[in-house]
């Protein structure tokens, strides 16, 4: 199985950033069933991981791993688009795995 690796840039310990880390760990738990690692970047105090990474805005998830990298901006509140942005499989129903 395929392990994906996010890294997940904001902008100081504000309520859009820790909105955008649950978002992003709510949803590698619904989809990729522990196979992911998430590191945090916060801008604020590392700006040169910030523009090394060419973030222009905050938050921002880069999925490192499988290729090809993807980008999504925001706070991943719309948890179907954003999974669908960031080219996660399909979460399996309650009724498929038995």
């Amino acid at each position: 199985m395929t392990t994906y690796s996010f890294r997940l840039y904001v902008a100081g310990n504000t309520e859009r950033s820790h909105a955008a880390e649950v978002n992003l760990r709510f949803l590698c738990d619904a989809h990729l069933s522990g196979m992911y690692e998430v590191e945090v970047i916060d801008a604020v105090e590392r700006p040169e991981l910030a523009e090394e990474g060419r973030i222009l805005a905050t938050p921002t998830v880069v999925r490192l791993a499988p290729p090809p990298q993807r980008r999504v901006i925001g706070d991943l509140s719309d948890h179907g688009r954003a999974a669908i942005a960031l080219g996660l499989p399909a979460a399996e129903s309650p009724s498929e795995g038995q």
